[in-house]
């Protein structure tokens, strides 16, 4: 078999953590299989260097520190691979460019284009253990970028896509995916294979194992991902096709998402074109939105209430406020005690009443929803912050996934 094995910061946190996924693929490699392990940055060595960069410059170049921050990995794929040599392993360890890793040109939030996946596939073939540094790229031009949040992650799927491997291990300081957050209830338990749209819902919907990115990509690629501990031998969770999971759970999980603002915009002139305008402004400006809702008000305006990410409120008020000057919207308002909670599962589509349970189990709870979402598999409601926990809870309960 080949496999793609991926190693977070927490994995490779110290020297020692090193010389524990060295053990780990080492063991890998001796079952008879070939390896290509992607790695990320030891963990604090991004944020280190971002400090680095801040302290010449307010607004560094993002050319600049991609060239800054992809060296974290490549440290770390150089460790790892003389610590295999030393334990008597041919290895190699190849940047995101040696790779053969092409990106757009989207400095420090750039998405591969392409692999070309000759060096790693020589280098197996040769019998070594390829050490690659996630994360990162070149474009076009031949300048280093990088791939944003969960890259690394992002790089070990296409790198699996690429080489038509076997399996892709995610590596973290988790067991596996859990029905839900084992800190907010100890019913949680971990669930042994989830499909990929269930697993892309959770982790757009606030479940942090892994970033939708990847798990959109390993569908596009059909790589079968399986999460696992570094810092256990215990299974993990399979994501894979729905087709290859025998019985289908009505709900397979909770997931809970903290980092959610809500803004409303009143008195907004009903025309048509200006929802158009508004969430056009909104895009241009890379605010991502989630949930929307607009209602009809008297005479010739309507209401409009949306969700984004807390990160993205600075952005979106810039953008809202053009149209409050400009007496296109007459009032807004931002709330940042929100949270997004959703039960999701590919059962949904076969059996009706998953979303009356979940609306009647808020009410039995006296927990308000301001917002609903639904789709094939999902449903997400937008409650106050401080029912978060409470309706996790009661959700987990009403659904019995502690079974």
């Amino acid at each position: 078999m080949l496999i793609v094995q991926k190693f977070g910061g927490t994995s490779v946190g110290d020297l020692e953590r090193i010389q524990n996924v060295a053990n780990r693929v080492a063991k890998t490699k001796d079952a008879g299989n070939d390896v290509v392990v992607v790695v990320s940055a030891m963990s604090g060595e991004t944020n280190k260097l971002v400090g680095y960069a801040e302290h010449f410059s307010e607004t560094p170049a993002r050319a600049e520190m991609d060239m800054l921050l992809s060296s974290g990995e490549r440290v770390t794929a150089s460790l790892l691979s003389i610590a295999l040599q030393e334990m008597g392993y041919k290895a190699t360890a190849m940047s995101g460019r040696k790779a053969g890793i092409v990106t757009d040109n989207s400095h420090t939030k750039a998405r591969i284009e392409d692999i070309d996946p000759i060096s790693m596939q020589d280098a197996v073939k040769e019998g070594k253990i390829v050490v690659v540094a996630g994360f990162q790229g070149v474009n076009e031009h031949g300048d280093v970028t990088t791939l944003g949040r969960g890259g690394s992650d992002l790089s070990a799927v296409a790198i699996a896509g690429a080489l038509k491997a076997d399996l892709c291990e995610i590596y973290t300081d988790v067991t596996g995916i859990f029905t839900t957050d084992p800190r907010i209830t100890s019913k949680a338990h971990k669930l042994e294979k989830i499909s990929y749209d269930e697993m892309l819902e959770l982790a757009s919907l606030g479940a942090k194992v892994l970033q939708n990115r990847s798990v959109e990509m390993a569908k596009k690629l059909n790589v079968n991902l399986v999460t696992r501990s570094s810092f256990s031998d215990e299974e993990g969770t399979l994501i894979t096709k729905e087709e290859n999971i025998m019985e289908k759970p009505l709900v397979s999980g909770i997931a809970l998402d903290k980092n959610q603002a809500r803004i409303s915009l009143l008195g907004v002139k009903d025309r048509p074109g200006i929802a158009s305008e508004i969430f056009n402004k909104l895009a241009k400006a890379d605010v991502n939105v989630d949930m929307i809702v607009q209602n009809k008000a008297a005479s010739d305006t309507t209401s409009i209430d949306f969700t984004v990410a807390v990160g993205d409120l600075h952005d979106a008020k810039a953008v809202v406020d053009e149209f409050v000057q400009n007496g296109e919207i007459a009032d807004d308002t931002y709330n940042e005690d929100i949270c997004k909670v959703s039960v999701v599962g590919v059962g949904m589509k076969s059996h009706a009443g998953v979303a009356a349970k979940a609306f009647t189990t808020m009410a039995d709870n006296n927990i308000n929803i301001n917002m609903i979402s639904t789709s094939e598999i999902k449903v997400s409601m937008v409650i106050d912050e401080k029912y978060a926990e409470l309706a996790v809870r009661s959700l987990h309960d009403a659904y019995e996934l502690e079974k």
